[in-house]
């Protein structure tokens, strides 16, 4: 695959996603910043890129893709070790249900654009907090659930999937909303399995975040 480019925000959970699933492929990749406190995500630049106005971008290939898992999707199709969903049907829908609780369950009611909203509605922070810990625990108490039959080192075995790179970005919103995590250990391990590979290391918000303004 020739040199991607990555339209991202360095704290969005989604384009944390694709920077993890880019790093394990080993896909060269430049990231290009679309700043969501500024709005630049409505932009008329972005919007050409992506009607919706979300992040991640991807253009690959010459094709410019949207949709954080349509992107892993086709990452994993395109290059195809290491694989990030099992081959066997049953396995595979496994994977496919854990990364799915996050990312259909857990995260879209709990990203900016849904917490601007709640404050629009006259939604008190404190409140925001409370709503955004309520909906993460609920997802994870049914993702530790879902995992503990055949979590392994990671969250299915003893190989990173699609289930773990869809889990790590949560946990690191979940911490920075002080949602107590410590009655998960398959998602606490596969989280600390992942901590340790470059791939998640390299893709960390921390490690492309901004760097603070002069003066």
């Amino acid at each position: 695959m020739a040199k991607a480019i990555l339209y991202d925000y360095w704290r969005s959970s989604a384009s944390y996603r694709v920077r993890i699933a880019l790093n394990l492929k080993r896909v060269d990749y430049e990231r290009v910043a679309v700043d969501l406190l500024a709005g630049d995500q409505r932009g008329e630049q972005h919007l050409a890129r992506n009607p919706q106005g979300f992040v991640p971008a991807l253009l690959a290939d010459g094709r410019m893709l949207t949709q954080s898992l349509a992107i892993i999707d086709y990452l994993d199709a395109a290059v195809p070790a290491p694989p990030f969903v099992p081959r066997d049907p049953a396995d595979r829908a496994h994977v496919l249900a854990l990364a799915l609780n996050v990312a259909c369950d857990i995260h879209p009611l709990n990203n900016l654009r849904v917490l601007k909203r709640l404050g629009t509605m006259g939604i008190e922070q404190p409140a925001r907090d409370d709503w955004y810990r309520h909906w993460v625990k609920e997802g994870l108490d049914a993702l530790e659930a879902l995992a503990a039959p055949r979590a392994g080192l990671f969250m299915f075995g003893d190989s990173p999937s699609l289930a773990d790179i869809c889990l790590v970005p949560q946990l690191y919103n979940a911490r920075r909303f002080e949602v107590p995590l410590d009655s998960y250990p398959n998602l606490l391990r596969a989280d600390a399995s992942a901590g340790r590979l470059e791939a998640f290391i390299a893709a960390h918000p921390d490690r492309v975040a901004p760097p603070p303004p002069v003066g």
